[in-house]
């Protein structure tokens, strides 16, 4: 499934729209400077794209954008129920590497509502967040599908790629400092800290970076916003 956008006007949607249409290499130093990626390596960026209305994938058809539908041995249904988590960007490296990407452009964004799925769904979801909790922080007692089940079930799709399919997935969680009109962080250190306490709240350890997660920044200082 896919969902088309308008143009964002403001936010994350909008300052990731204009990153990955206009200053793909600031996208890239980022994600190099985090370590997602080598120095040598590239994305091409496969959502969103201003040729497509800005679309934004779900379901199946994120697999497709990320080259991968024909390497999945473990259908995504068995995993998860249909009207998943919609990928802010998705790409794959000059390597055929995957990449999943979530953008932040301020803390409040960071919460999100517990799951809303029917009761037979929500036991589905429940079985795959526990699975990856176990696979991530096998010493936490967190409920994954409350307040910050967002990010829990971006981190369980990095699962059920890994090591449901055995795919070298790369999963980055993207944070944009100085979104001024969002009154965001201006400082990494900022969405560190954030970061942080959401990792403490889940039980997760520090750094899952051996797991292929990572968190990267920019500023959007850098970016032209039309107005």
């Amino acid at each position: 499934m896919k969902r088309a956008n308008k143009k964002g006007r403001t936010g994350s949607q909008r300052l990731l729209q204009i990153t990955v249409a206009e200053y793909p290499e600031l996208l890239l130093k980022a994600l190099q400077k985090a370590g997602a990626v080598g120095e040598s390596e590239k994305i091409s960026w496969t959502s969103p794209l201003e040729r497509e209305q800005f679309k934004e994938y779900r379901d199946n058809a994120f697999l497709k954008k990320i080259g991968v539908e024909n390497s999945v041995t473990y259908p995504l249904d068995k995993f998860w129920p249909g009207k998943g988590p919609v990928w802010d960007a998705t790409g794959i490296t000059d390597k055929g590497r995957p990449v999943l990407l979530e953008a932040k452009a301020h803390i409040p964004e960071v919460v999100s509502p517990p799951s809303g799925a029917s009761p037979v769904s929500l036991k589905l979801i429940e079985e795959s967040l526990q699975a990856a909790k176990r696979h991530y922080a096998p010493r936490s007692r967190s409920a994954w599908s409350g307040t910050f089940y967002q990010y829990a079930n971006r981190l369980a799709h990095q699962y059920f790629l890994q090591k449901c399919n055995n795919i070298d997935s790369i999963l980055i969680f993207l944070y944009f400092i100085n979104a001024a009109e969002m009154k965001g962080p201006a400082s990494a250190s900022e969405w560190k800290g954030a970061v942080r306490l959401l990792h403490a709240v889940l039980g997760l350890p520090e750094n899952l970076e051996h797991h292929g997660i990572y968190h990267a920044f920019i500023d959007a200082n850098f970016l032209k916003i039309e107005v």
